[in-house]
């Protein structure tokens, strides 16, 4: 019985630390999500103003042109890193959120075993129940 009961407290520190974990990577998973729209953010952002200054027709002369030109490149490299930036952030949040699932699986499979050994230990303390006595007789008198 002693020993039933230390496994028991021991299955419930490790619920607990299992619990600590779950939040650790929930907080991890809810960072990696918004990092992941600041970029989506930041990525159509650029992309607009990359497309907007690209559709400039207003040059001067060739050189205003090649100005805009250089310019309206400029702004489509950035978006498309910004863009390559919000797929890695993606797949990060992607993989976070695995995580977190995985580690949410690992704390309830320990509560499940946790709430198994208390119920095994509440049926052997309980005493039995004792019953009515039995008559003596059919039941029919």
């Amino acid at each position: 019985m002693k020993a039933e009961r230390a496994r028991l407290l021991r299955l419930q520190r490790l619920e607990r630390v299992r619990a600590i974990a779950k939040q650790a990577a929930a907080s991890e998973a809810a960072q990696a999500e918004g990092t992941l729209a600041q970029l989506v953010a930041l990525a159509l952002r650029s992309q607009q103003l990359a497309s907007d200054y690209a559709a400039r027709s207003e040059a001067r002369d060739g050189a205003a042109l090649q100005h805009l030109s250089r310019f309206a490149g400029g702004l489509q490299g950035i978006s498309e890193n910004t863009a390559n930036d919000a797929a890695r952030a993606r797949q990060l949040a992607d993989t976070k959120l695995e995580l977190l699932a995985a580690a949410e699986r690992r704390r309830a499979a320990v509560e499940t075993r946790a709430d198994k050994q208390a119920r095994s230990i509440g049926k052997r303390e309980t005493p039995p129940a004792i019953g009515t006595r039995r008559g003596f007789g059919t039941g029919l008198e």
